[in-house]
């Protein structure tokens, strides 16, 4: 079987992926606090472990993979939505659960096998590895204390936090801000459980010497050591997210999940991806780069573009979301479309070669992309049933199996526009007459007002034009 090596974030060295003594592989990824929009850099990781979870379901077969991604539906910023808004927290999380699922099959992603909830896992008695239970069992060991209401893990209790994140502890400590909250032992331990006030969610917190430390809520990072804990146990195979989870997320769940279990690591690999700039610079809601999937599918830009763009940049490295790059992404799927439908009838081969092997070295999609961007172009210039079989399969290993044909979208376009096409004929015909009697400036006015209508000319191409994502018939009709 084909090896699949990771960057080990840890060890700072690509890796193997070694399932456990049953053949089987655990991922789990961090997912998002629901109380808003995603936005396009919530999206990356999605994107990037939806790959990973194609090959390993590949490689190792769907049984012999699980995949868990999370929704941390109680938070501080979830309980300021509800108090700015007026609405009951349970409401937003939901709405905002479902607009997440919704806008991630927009790109193309699987649904995880599992996506558990935090609120499912804080204190729940069946569950001997709830919130509760593990942090009870970090103060037995001496790893963490309950102070004013709270309970905080205590670093110094481990020697090896900050080797995930590289980051030595005395320097972090002398680093540390000077309002360190009085109840704390040391400036770098963090908060497993907080207490709520009446009004917000609360439940009964961890017991010490028989009495329960607060009614309250946990902190962010236990969480992920719960639920992790109950769906892949102890340790696992892989442990991903977007890099600026590494620290402190991914250090103080490494942190805490060791000292409960009495291992030496949590997961065997940890795998992070890279941030993402807007041409050139970091998102900002202050700079007006700063856009949702939601906002890109209301502009246009179908799901698939997003979905190749992102695939385009290595996943380590930051990735800048530019036009031109829509744009690029845009070309090739439209040269794909085409070798949809010249491939028509054909089964996809059991594997691509070339594309397996690209995914499998550490995720380096770029060069699966063009590997099956030149099954596409071989196939579209020479034909051939061997072509079409590669391509076909090179799409499903990178998420674009449903990718429809140009002809088929074409067909629907005019459908849902109501046939303009004897409309856009007669136009293109007196484009042509126009450019027959040398009339050139009536020959470009018709082709500016179609391109405006989002009717995209292609002149010697069959077939000589294409409806947009854009396309109005209203300006369509104005052109009249």
């Amino acid at each position: 079987m084909r090896e699949i090596r990771l960057w080990n974030t840890r060890d700072k060295a690509k890796q193997p992926i070694v399932p456990d003594a049953a053949g089987h592989v655990g991922m789990y990824v961090c997912g998002p606090t629901v109380y808003d929009r995603a936005h396009i850099g919530n999206a990356r990781p999605v994107v990037v472990f939806d790959v990973l979870y194609r090959l390993l379901r590949h490689l190792y077969g769907p049984e012999n993979v699980t995949y868990v991604r999370n929704f941390t539906d109680v938070d501080d910023k979830i309980i300021k939505r509800a108090d700015e808004s007026g609405r009951p927290i349970g409401d937003i999380t939901a709405e905002t659960t479902q607009w997440y699922l919704d806008d991630m099959a927009a790109l193309g992603t699987l649904e995880p096998d599992h996506m558990p909830r935090a609120t499912d896992y804080v204190n729940a008695p069946e569950q001997p590895t709830d919130m509760v239970r593990l942090i009870e069992t970090l103060i037995e060991k001496g790893h963490a204390y309950a102070a004013e209401g709270h309970v905080l893990f205590a670093v110094e209790s481990w020697d090896g936090y900050g080797t995930l994140s590289h980051r030595d502890v005395d320097e972090m400590i002398a680093g540390a801000r000077v309002d360190v909250a009085p109840y704390k032992k040391g400036p770098m331990d963090f908060v497993l459980w907080k207490p709520s006030t009446p009004d917000q969610p609360g439940w009964d917190g961890p017991r010490v010497g028989g009495e329960i430390v607060s009614r309250g809520r946990p902190g962010w990072h236990i969480e992920c050591s719960a639920m992790a804990k109950a769906i892949l146990g102890e340790r696992f195979q892989i442990h991903g997210g977007g890099i600026d989870l590494a620290f402190p997320h991914h250090e103080n769940e490494r942190a805490q999940s060791c000292c409960a279990n009495g291992t030496p690591d949590m997961a065997d690999i940890w795998v992070h991806n890279g941030y993402l700039m807007v041409e050139g610079e970091k998102m900002s809601k202050s700079l007006g780069n700063f856009f949702t999937v939601k906002d890109l599918l209301d502009r246009g830009i179908p799901g698939e573009v997003m979905r190749l763009l992102l695939l385009g940049t290595h996943y380590r490295q930051p990735l800048d979301w530019t036009e031109k790059r829509v744009e690029q992404a845009d070309t090739i799927l439209r040269r794909w479309r085409r070798a949809v439908d010249a491939a028509a009838g054909t089964a996809p081969a059991e594997r691509f070669e070339a594309a397996v092997e690209a995914v499998a070295d550490d995720l380096n999609t770029w060069n699966a992309i063009r590997a099956v961007d030149e099954e596409a172009k071989a196939l579209l210039s020479t034909g051939g049933a061997g072509h079409a079989e590669r391509f076909l399969a090179g799409l499903a290993l990178l998420g674009f199996e449903g990718l429809e044909g140009a002809e088929t979208q074409q067909a629907q376009r005019l459908a849902a526009a109501g046939d303009p096409s004897d409309r856009i004929e007669a136009l293109l015909a007196a484009r042509a007459e126009a450019r027959k009697a040398k009339d050139f400036a009536t020959a470009d006015g018709i082709r500016t007002m179609l391109t405006a209508a989002g009717v995209e000319v292609r002149d010697g191409q069959t077939p000589p034009y294409v409806l947009t994502d854009s396309f109005d018939a209203a300006k369509l009709e104005a052109t009249a």
